[in-house]
Parts: C-alpha cells; structure tokens; sequence
C-alpha cells in the first residue's frame, strides 16, 4: 500500500488566533479562526492528507477537560467543512511539561502515531508550526518544516522553510 503524504498543523497560532500568554483556548466562543485558513486547507487537501497536532497543556492544569477540547474540535471541523476544508485526524497531548511524555512537543510522539495509523510517509510530509517545538518534533520526526512566524525566529529554530501567513506557505509545499 502506498504511503500517503500528509501537512501536520500545530492549531493555536496556525489554524486558530492564540490565546493571551499564559491562557488558551477553553471553548468554542473563544475559538477565532486566522484569516484565509479555511481557504488554504482546502487547497491543502488536494494533495495531503492534513492532520492537526497540538499541544494542550491547559488540560493537565486544570483550566479545561479533554472533552472541552473535543468540543472544539467538533465545531472547528464542522466550520472547516462549510468551506470543503477536511482536517483527517486531530492529535492531542494533555500533559504538562513537567510529565515528559512522549507526545507533547518538541516529542514526536503524536507525528509518530499519526504516521503509523494513516500511513504517513514522513520523509515527504511538513510540520506547520509557530513555534520551535513544532519545528523541532517535525525535524526528529523527519519531516520538512515550515515555521510561520518573523525572521529572528526563523533564524533561531532554522526551518526548512519561514512563512508570513498559511497563505505564503502554498508557495513552499509541492
């Protein structure tokens, strides 16, 4: 069976607006999609498979339960959706930073499982992030990276690739 390619989205900061520092996202109404998001990830999925892994300590903190992030996710693939943009699988880690698991970025761990129950060849696949653990769990998971963020970032955490927007990084992907 032919392995398929796939775009691994971080969601706070590439799908969605992040929270103030020290928050996150805990429900639906304070969910806001970043702009042309809907659009690329329908261009996205003409070639890729596109899964969503993303960290959410808030959980383990108490600020929200799993089934708040589930929540949102069932909202944000059905706004997703009303646009022909299918996100195939969402990742999740819970844990805190302190827990050292194998999931919660800069691991690799939800890329690893993502790859081994869809098929995923890694070696032709991308990490989207904003931050440096996104781009340093797709560098150990062996994927390209693309880092939407400014240039002294992209500088520190050297991607494959640094992007303004979702929208610039359709001129990187092939």
């Amino acid at each position: 069976m032919t392995k398929k390619r796939a775009i691994f989205l971080d969601r706070d900061g590439v799908i969605n607006k992040k929270a103030k520092e020290h928050d996150y996202i805990k429900n639906w109404g304070e969910f806001e999609f970043l702009p042309h998001i809907k659009d690329v990830i329908s261009q996205l999925n003409k070639k890729f498979l596109v899964v969503v892994v993303s960290n959410q300590r808030g959980v383990s903190r108490g600020l929200m339960t799993l089934n708040d992030v589930h929540s949102i996710h069932v909202n944000m693939q059905t706004e997703l959706k009303k646009s022909n943009a299918i996100i195939d699988s969402i990742y999740v880690c819970p844990h805190g930073i302190k827990e050292k698991c194998a999931c919660r970025k800069p691991e690799p761990g939800m890329i690893f499982q993502a790859a081994r129950e869809l098929n995923i060849d890694l070696s032709n696949s991308y990490m989207i992030g904003d931050s440096l653990t996104d781009i340093e769990a797709g560098k150990k998971a062996g994927c390209k990276t693309i880092l939407l963020a400014d240039a002294n970032l992209a500088r520190e955490t050297k991607p494959d690739f640094a992007a303004r927007s979702m929208l610039d990084v359709l001129h990187f992907i092939n």
